[in-house]
C-alpha cells in the first residue's frame, strides 16, 4: 500500500525551501494559467524556448494538472522559472507517450511538424506508468547560478507535486552537463531518454530521463528534511 501523504508534513517542507528562497533575494510565486506563464517566459531575456509540453496553444493543460513556479528579485523582474504537469498514463506508458509525440502536442496529426521525432532509448521509460508527474523548463538567471537554486527549486517542487497530485512516478528530462555537476537530487538518471527533434521550434536534444516513484519522492522529502538545516544547505550546493 502506498505511504499516505502527510499535508502539514509537506507544507512545513515547502516552506523552510520557500524562506530559504527569501533570503536569497527571491520572491517565489505559483500559477495554474499557462497562457500566463508562456507570456512571462517569453519575456524573459536569456530563457531558451518553452517546450510544446508547457505550452496551452500546441498541449492545454487541465485545471488542477499544471502549475509553474515563477521568482523575482527585488527589482521585480524574473530571475528562474519551473513548471509541472500531470499525464495520466494509465493506459499507456512515458516511452510510448514521447515516441507518439503526444508528450508535446495534444493532437500530433494537427500540430506536429512531419519531420518531427522523438527516440526514447532509456529502457525504465516502458514501466513508468500511470500518474506521472513531469517537472521541466527549469530556467536560473546566470547571475543566480551557482548557488544551490535549481536543487532549492527542485526540492519545492518535489514537495508541491507530492502534495498535489501523490504520483506513482516523476520524470524530467536534461542534458549530460547536469548529471556532471550533479544538479538534480534524483534516484534515477538513463541517457537518451529523450533524442527529439521538433522541426517548428528548431529543437534538437539528446536528454538524459531522470524519474524516481512516488515512494521515493516521499523518501527524498524525508531525508532533507532531516538534514541539519534544509534552507541552509540548499543556499549552498552548488
Amino acid at each position: 500500500m502506498k505511504g499516505l501523504v502527510n499535508p502539514l508534513h509537506v507544507s512545513r517542507f515547502i516552506h523552510s525551501y520557500d524562506e530559504a528562497a527569501i533570503q536569497k533575494g527571491i520572491n517565489l510565486s505559483v500559477g495554474f494559467d499557462f497562457h500566463e506563464y508562456v507570456s512571462i517566459t517569453e519575456a524573459t531575456p536569456t530563457k531558451g524556448k518553452t517546450y510544446p509540453t508547457f505550452r496551452p496553444d500546441r498541449s492545454p493543460i487541465k485545471a488542477g494538472e499544471g502549475y509553474w513556479l515563477v521568482g523575482v528579485d527585488k527589482n521585480n523582474e524574473v530571475v528562474l522559472v519551473a513548471a509541472a504537469r500531470l499525464y495520466d498514463l494509465s493506459q499507456s506508458n512515458l516511452a510510448e507517450h514521447l515516441q507518439s509525440l503526444k508528450f508535446f502536442y495534444a493532437d500530433p496529426a494537427k500540430h506536429a511538424h512531419p519531420q518531427d521525432r522523438c527516440i526514447c532509448k532509456a529502457p525504465s521509460a516502458w514501466r513508468i506508468t500511470g500518474k506521472v508527474a513531469l517537472h521541466g523548463d527549469l530556467w536560473v538567471r546566470s547571475d543566480f547560478r551557482g548557488q544551490g537554486i535549481t536543487k532549492m527549486m527542485t526540492r519545492i517542487m518535489v514537495g508541491v507535486t507530492l502534495a498535489m497530485w501523490a504520483p506513482d512516478f516523476r520524470c524530467g528530462f536534461a542534458g549530460r552537463w547536469s548529471i556532471d555537476k550533479r544538479v538534480y537530487d534524483v534516484p534515477h538518471a538513463e541517457p537518451s531518454g529523450s533524442v527529439l527533434r521538433l522541426v517548428a521550434q528548431d529543437i534538437v536534444d539528446d536528454e538524459w530521463l531522470f524519474w524516481s516513484t512516488g515512494e521515493e519522492m516521499r523518501s527524498l522529502i524525508d531525508r532533507w528534511e532531516s538534514d541539519t538545516s534544509p534552507p541552509l544547505r540548499a543556499q549552498h550546493v552548488s
